[in-house]
């Protein structure tokens, strides 16, 4: 039997809500580990006072728990 620990993460790219997305898992990847599944909770758009757009998304990340973490 296995139990899994979730978490939010928030990633933000001015490309896409996809980049956003991957940037957060691969971040995240840097100090978690067993990653197992990334739900996206929240999508939206910052923009920016000139016009510029950052895509952010949130997402619950689940990794197997490990005790004493």
């Amino acid at each position: 039997m296995s139990v899994y620990r979730v978490i939010d993460v928030i990633g933000t790219s001015s490309t896409s809500w996809e980049e956003a997305a991957a940037e957060a898992i691969h971040t995240a990847a840097g100090s978690l580990r067993d990653l197992r599944v990334a739900e996206v909770a929240k999508q939206d758009i910052v923009v920016g006072d000139d016009g510029g757009l950052v895509y952010r998304v949130r997402l619950q990340l689940s990794f197997k728990y490990a005790p004493g973490s």
